[in-house]
Order: C-alpha cells, then structure tokens, then sequence
C-alpha cells in the first residue's frame, strides 16, 4: 500500500471524528476539533484523488468512514449491535477493498 492509500485511511479516520462531532459537540474545543478533522479529512482524500481515480477514492473515503462510524457508536456509545447491520458492513468493506485491489494509481509524466 502506497503513502497515497494511507492518506485516505487517515482521511476516513478523520471522518468518523467529524461525524461524531457533528452530533455530540457540546462546547467549543469539541466544536473546533470538529472543525480540523472536516479540514484535515476531505484536505487529504482531494489531495489523494490527485494521483488515484476520483471515484474510487470518495467510495473507500465514504465506506470507511461509514463502517467507522457505525462502530464507533456501537463501541464508544453503546449503539444497539444488529446482525444484519453488521453483514451490511462486512460487505461494504468487501466492496471498499474489492475498488481498492482494482484501481491504478495514475502515472505522472516525466516521471
């Protein structure tokens, strides 16, 4: 895996803190730390999708960022576990690694 993947598994990481922040910001430190992981996360998955196709990057990016979050709920705030949701996931992770495995990098010229 190539430092661009990386940026957009830390992109995904900062996405689940966004969305998390979303619903539960109270105060201001939680509100501009809120604010950094929006900036930080779609910063890396733009500069990602520089050198990896756009589509494949906003599926893993948005994937992760769902598998993510739904487990973030369920461990850091006792969301109900489900069955079915959690097959749901598996397959959308199957899906974000099936794009991943399949997707090429662009070559830079006069490189």
């Amino acid at each position: 895996m190539n430092k661009t993947w990386v940026s957009v598994l830390i992109a995904a990481f900062f996405e689940v803190g966004w969305v998390v922040g979303l619903k539960y910001a109270m105060g201001f430190l939680e509100w501009g730390a809120t604010i950094i992981a929006i900036i930080v996360s779609f910063t890396l998955m733009i500069s990602a999708a520089r050198s990896l196709p756009v589509g494949t990057v906003y599926a893993v990016f948005v994937g992760l960022g769902t598998a993510g979050t739904v487990l973030a709920e369920i461990i850091w705030f006792d969301a109900e576990v489900q069955f079915g949701k959690m097959i749901l996931i598996g397959l959308l992770l199957l899906g974000v690694i099936g794009l991943k495995l399949l997707s090429k990098d662009k070559q830079k010229e006069g490189v």
